[in-house]
């Protein structure tokens, strides 16, 4: 399967901003039934679910906006399918948001990095 450039590309700078801010990166595209968790990332105790956003510099809309409740609810049962598979059970969750611009040849503009972008409905 091809994948989408411009959505890999954002990965790819992301997962470079979680690496220089010392995140160690233990996931990435991880897809179960529920759905696919773009970056999954750890530093110390805590763990990041990451859902990577990226949009043309020219975008009117925040791509935080495409990350819907029903995009929440998918992304937090991806993250406890993860945890399962992984055993990772001792660490803190949270959920990250990555905006990221870029220009037609696919190079940075921005990238606006959102901690704790929403939390997990109890």
């Amino acid at each position: 399967m091809i994948r989408n450039k411009t959505g890999l590309w954002g990965e790819i700078y992301t997962a470079r901003y979680l690496r220089d801010n010392g995140c160690d990166i233990i996931g990435s595209n991880f897809k179960c039934r529920f759905g696919e968790a773009d970056i999954i990332a750890s530093k110390g105790k805590r763990m990041f679910i990451v859902e990577v956003k990226t949009r043309n510099e020219t975008t009117a809309l925040r791509p935080m906006e495409a990350v819907d409740k029903n995009k929440r609810d998918r992304l937090e049962k991806t993250a406890q399918m993860f945890i399962k598979a992984s055993g990772m059970t001792d660490l803190n969750i949270r959920f990250d948001v990555s905006e990221v611009y870029l220009n037609n040849d696919y190079e940075l503009v921005s990238l606006n990095y959102i901690e704790n972008a929403f939390s997990a409905e109890k």
